[in-house]
């Protein structure tokens, strides 16, 4: 296998590609009328919560990557997750903030790519109790799961576009 046949199974390309979805979502956020979405009965979601929640995944993850390949033991994350909604995450959600989360996030998942390119013989080396490599950009592309409780908004209409 040459280095380019790598390149084409990067499991990373799964992380850029969920960013491309988040960003599609995250175009419609625009139309955010201030109204918090709730979703599973508990959970409450804003634009600025999603995206938060969509920086800290590819944060917390590209770190853990970064620690696996340098034998290192992988620091806890001590992100508010979830369940917390911040003040700050109720900030209106703007052509600025779409813009920088695209310049954030598309950074992020190439930051990916190029970091798994770099070690293809090591994508599925066992980890414990850590998941493999393969496995880490595998739940990483699940980010998307943080931008689909947002979902997609319309202008003149607080409910989602189902």
């Amino acid at each position: 296998m040459t280095n380019n046949d790598h390149m084409t199974d990067n499991p990373a390309l799964l992380v850029a590609a969920a960013v491309d979805r988040c960003l599609t979502l995250a175009e419609t956020w625009l139309a955010w009328d201030g109204t918090p979405i709730v979703t599973d009965g508990a959970n409450l979601w804003t634009p600025a919560k999603a995206v938060r929640r969509v920086q800290d995944h590819l944060i917390d993850h590209l770190a853990e990557v970064e620690a696996l390949l340098a034998g290192a033991t992988p620091q806890e994350e001590h992100w508010h997750g979830r369940m917390v909604t911040l003040d700050a995450d109720w900030a209106r959600f703007t052509e600025l903030d779409l813009a920088e989360a695209r310049a954030r996030w598309t950074r992020l998942g190439q930051s990916y790519v190029n970091r798994y390119a770099t070690a293809p013989d090591a994508w599925d080396l066992p980890r414990t109790p850590n998941w493999t490599l393969r496995e880490i950009a595998e739940h990483v592309a699940g980010i998307t799961w943080y931008a689909e409780q947002v979902g997609t908004l319309r202008f003149g209409d607080s409910a989602r576009i189902r």
